[in-house]
């Protein structure tokens, strides 16, 4: 006996969902069977192009709960008192493998939150890493073109990524992180996540602080050996995914203490390196890490593409007391990422359930593919107008950001420091994990040509001089 009767998208009941109406027993099909054709119509369109990078992701509900009071920092709303709950949705992701990738591949993995907050969405769309590979965004197509496949031969080749590297050292400090043995975090759970850019808090009195902002797992930190990732890979390349939608089911709910380093906003202009520069950290010493809330995760989505595959993070999702930096990844990334989005899922995705935010609604855009919320009926979409249309509210202005020099095409490489940071990152690792680091680099290295692996163990050595040593000594 039926529950529910089946019918068309049109809503017309369909007789036989079994077999196709043809002309005779053994005749052709005949074009007037309008629910096959419709049904092989939605079939050929119902994957959305898939993201260029993070493309492989798994997501979960849940809440953030503010512990600490940081009203002195920004007048954000999410933080607005101790105990305040927002609603969260998170997808992990890896970054460079395509949809049907293994979820154990050494790679940076995603981490965007996207805040349900009472006055808008807030994205934080980062990695499990406080850094990236590159600090200017016009780099980031080449660098993300020399990590995917051969345009020839259509198989990755490490060739391509090493003879971008070696003309790449701001890419060092990161490599760091992904040569190591955090490289392939154990799942999705026991791994931090990191805002990574910096942004701007703003408070009620219009100063300006810099903020990074640090999810720490609560669940420690397990990683996996390149040996047990491969046969995981193998096995079960779903892992990651498996891993935390079960836990979730078994009320294992995982958690992130949530934490951020304050920059007063005159600092920036007297520290030795660049604050708004991917590639680097600030040290702990020079701006400590401060509580601020608990991440849960607590709710499994009901259907991977509407929840999942339609989530959609643009880091330019700032509500009042939260803005941006000077940083120019970030700049580039809150046009590219909302763009993005346009392009795979359309004009209207914000509308979509998983993306669309918790308080009321109000603009004058309209139309545009798949508007499916009333179009605004029959409001003009004009303004100023004299039929009390939503309105600007200048209260939530953000604070003028001081802005000098000229415009110009900018070298950010020339003069900085590459190798300091990811030197450091090498020294407090122990024998063992040193040992790990540098067999994992030089076993991508093996099939590229002698010449490209030494210029790429010199900028290695310029990090210190112990770690190119070790990988120029296991390459023989």
């Amino acid at each position: 006996m039926r529950d529910k009767q089946l019918t068309t998208a049109g809503g017309h009941p369909v007789a036989d969902n079994q077999h196709s109406l043809t002309a005779g027993e053994k005749g052709p099909v005949l074009i007037q069977d309008f629910s096959l054709i419709e049904k092989l119509a939605h079939f050929n369109r119902e994957k959305i192009p898939e993201r260029i990078v993070h493309a492989k992701g798994s997501g979960a509900y849940g809440t953030f709960t503010v512990t600490e009071d940081i009203s002195k920092y920004t007048r954000a709303n999410v933080f607005s008192e101790v105990g305040k709950k927002t609603d969260v949705f998170l997808r992990f992701s890896t970054v460079a493998g395509e949809k049907g990738s293994a979820d154990a591949e050494r790679d940076p993995r995603g981490f965007a939150v996207k805040f349900y907050t009472d006055e808008g969405i807030w994205d934080v769309v980062g990695n499990n890493t406080p850094v990236f590979f590159e600090r200017d965004p016009m780099k980031f197509p080449d660098f993300v073109h020399s990590q995917k496949r051969d345009p020839q031969t259509g198989y990755k080749n490490p060739f391509r990524m090493w003879d971008y590297w070696q003309n790449a050292p701001q890419a060092l400090h990161q490599m760091t992180i992904l040569f190591s043995d955090r490289g392939i975090p154990d799942g999705y759970r026991f791994m931090n996540g990191y805002g990574s850019h910096t942004f701007g808090f703003w408070n009620k009195d219009g100063e300006r602080f810099w903020v990074k902002f640090h999810f720490k797992s609560a669940q420690g930190i397990k990683c996996l050996t390149g040996e047990k990732a491969a046969k995981i890979a193998g096995e079960d390349p779903d892992y990651a995914g498996r891993d935390l939608f079960e836990a979730i089911e078994r009320k294992e709910f995982p958690k992130w203490n949530v934490k951020i380093q304050i920059m007063p906003e005159e600092d920036a202009e007297t520290r030795s390196y660049n604050p708004f520069d991917l590639t680097k950290i600030w040290p702990h010493k020079e701006y400590p890490l401060m509580d601020v809330g608990v991440m849960e995760l607590n709710r499994n989505p009901k259907n991977y593409f509407a929840e999942v595959e339609q989530a959609a993070f643009s880091p330019s999702n700032l509500p009042p007391g939260i803005c941006a930096s000077p940083d120019k990844m970030l700049q580039a990334r809150m046009f590219a990422y909302p763009d993005a989005q346009r392009y795979r899922i359309g004009a209207n995705y914000q509308a979509l359930p998983v993306n669309r935010p918790k308080n009321e609604v109000n603009n004058y855009q309209r139309d545009g593919a798949l508007r499916f919320d009333g179009n605004s009926g029959q409001q003009d979409n004009y303004q100023p107008n004299s039929f009390g249309g939503p309105d600007q509210d200048p209260s939530v202005k953000e604070p003028p950001l001081k802005i000098s020099g000229d415009a110009d095409h900018y070298n950010s490489h020339e003069g900085n420091d590459d190798y300091s940071q990811a030197g450091a990152l090498y020294n407090i690792m122990s024998e063992d994990q040193k040992d790990r680091l540098t067999s994992t680099i030089a076993g991508t290295m093996q099939s590229i040509p002698k010449d490209l692996a030494l210029k790429n163990i010199e900028h290695f050595r310029k990090c210190d001089n112990d770690y190119g040593s070790r990988i120029e000594k296991k390459l023989g």
